[in-house]
């Protein structure tokens, strides 16, 4: 943990787009953290207390638990566009979903009760934050919407390509059996998909890796979910949602 340079807020898309006297304003309240996957953002029914804002390629996602062994489903993947935590809620309120680290890297962490204040001092601000807590919500409402209409080989297309489009690389670290928990389906239906996609060269896999090889074909493989998205995030907050 210490405390980042300007340049290093620059790394979120979010907070690059502020004006330059907003981010001076939050510039000494945040601390920076090499984080890992799976590292624990938020826990649900906990007080959220900090902001985590990804920057450059790492990622986190909102899962919530589905049974009493832990099985969750994931209802949103923030990479540096965004950020996870007391950004939509004022105060120390409890958090309803989980937060982890997807992919790893660096993270920017910003006392919540610090955020609410320079909200108060900044409308501008406020405004901002308020507009990437509509685009969130839009989020999680579509992809409520995915889980219940769209095929699992279309689902898991889209959150390959989701992934990718934030780490900007090709590779995701993730086995089989976390995507099967992500989606909400046993491994088998998902063991199945990979297959298929892995024999017509749209992926590679090994161990706890995907690879992507043909993005084109992967994305007339997936659903029109991510480009729903994409447009919503255009007309609210240009510019900042992570498109190839």
């Amino acid at each position: 943990m210490s405390p980042p340079i300007e340049d290093e807020l620059m790394q979120n898309r979010l907070l690059a787009q502020l004006r330059d006297d907003d981010r001076a304003r939050l510039l000494p309240h945040f601390f920076k953290f090499d984080l890992k996957a799976n590292d624990v953002l938020q826990k649900a029914g906990e007080d959220v207390q900090h902001t985590w804002f990804p920057c450059a390629s790492s990622m986190a996602a909102f899962s919530i638990w589905v049974d009493d062994d832990g099985h969750g489903v994931e209802v949103g993947l923030i990479g540096s566009e965004g950020a996870v935590g007391g950004i939509v809620s004022n105060g120390h309120v409890p958090a309803y979903a989980t937060a982890l680290v997807r992919a790893p890297g660096k993270f920017l962490r910003i006392k919540t009760t610090a955020l609410e204040q320079a909200k108060l001092d900044s409308i501008a601000l406020r405004h901002w934050f308020s507009r990437y807590s509509d685009c969130l919500l839009a989020q999680i409402f579509q992809t409520a919407a995915c889980n219940a209409t769209h095929t699992i080989s279309q689902r898991t297309a889209k959150w390959l390509l989701a992934a990718v489009a934030r780490t900007k690389g090709n590779q995701i670290e993730m086995t089989q059996e976390q995507l099967a928990q992500l989606l909400g389906v046993g491994r088998t239906f998902v063991t199945r998909v990979v297959q298929g996609l892995r024999s017509e060269g749209l992926v590679s896999t090994r161990r706890g890796v995907f690879i992507i090889e043909d993005e084109d074909a992967l994305r007339l493989r997936s659903c029109a979910c991510t480009s729903q998205i994409e447009d919503h995030f255009d007309t609210v907050l240009h510019g900042i949602y992570p498109i190839d």
